[in-house]
């Protein structure tokens, strides 16, 4: 896969985050109105949140396959660690977010624009190699923790059911901490850079 190509899916992903932030995720809403409609029962989730839900739902396993391929097959002992904690922080988030939707009876929406994109970057992952491995997975990480930052955020402001509003405040400060964590990566990954 080209630099460019990877580089479209990541903005890809943070348009999608973006999007959802804004709470102007037209497809997913419509698709919740659908189902409701369809169902004539009451909506268990505002377009908001069922759109938080499919992307938080989606994005920490591919933080826990993408994070096992680095640990791997990164380089440098910082980008190892970093892809560690990455596994090691996103399964708890994945097991709190999952028994949230089960004390609520409901199962996570299906985002398919995401799981193709996230498919493909880990298809990538998994054949890139050395410098070029080490460059795409923290500059997907970068773009990513961007993100999920603003989809979190976008959650936290625009939510409307008080357990994900509240999941979503006590996973932001990790998720800002991946970013800074990802960025400091990034900056001693540029050529002429020296480690600290």
């Amino acid at each position: 896969m080209t630099s460019n190509l990877r580089r479209r899916l990541a903005v890809t992903l943070i348009f999608a985050a973006a999007v959802s932030a804004a709470g102007i995720d037209i497809a997913i809403a419509q698709n919740a109105r659908a189902l409701a409609a369809v169902s004539s029962a009451p909506l268990p989730l505002s377009p908001v949140d069922y759109n938080f839900v499919a992307q938080a739902n989606l994005g920490a396993p591919f933080q826990v396959d993408s994070g096992r391929l680095a640990e791997e097959k990164a380089t440098t002992a910082a980008i190892r660690d970093y892809a560690r904690l990455m596994v090691v922080s996103h399964v708890p988030v994945v097991d709190a977010l999952n028994a949230i939707l089960h004390h609520k009876g409901i199962t996570a929406p299906p985002n398919t624009l995401l799981h193709a994109a996230y498919d493909t970057m880990i298809a990538s992952l998994k054949v890139e190699r050395d410098a070029a491995f080490d460059r795409d997975y923290v500059d997907g990480q970068v773009e990513y923790q961007k993100g999920n930052t603003a989809l979190f955020q976008g959650e936290i402001e625009n939510g409307t059911d008080p357990e994900l509003k509240a999941f979503a405040r006590q996973t932001l400060p990790k998720i800002q901490d991946h970013l800074q964590r990802a960025l400091k990566l990034a900056e001693h990954a540029k050529p002429g850079a020296t480690a600290e």
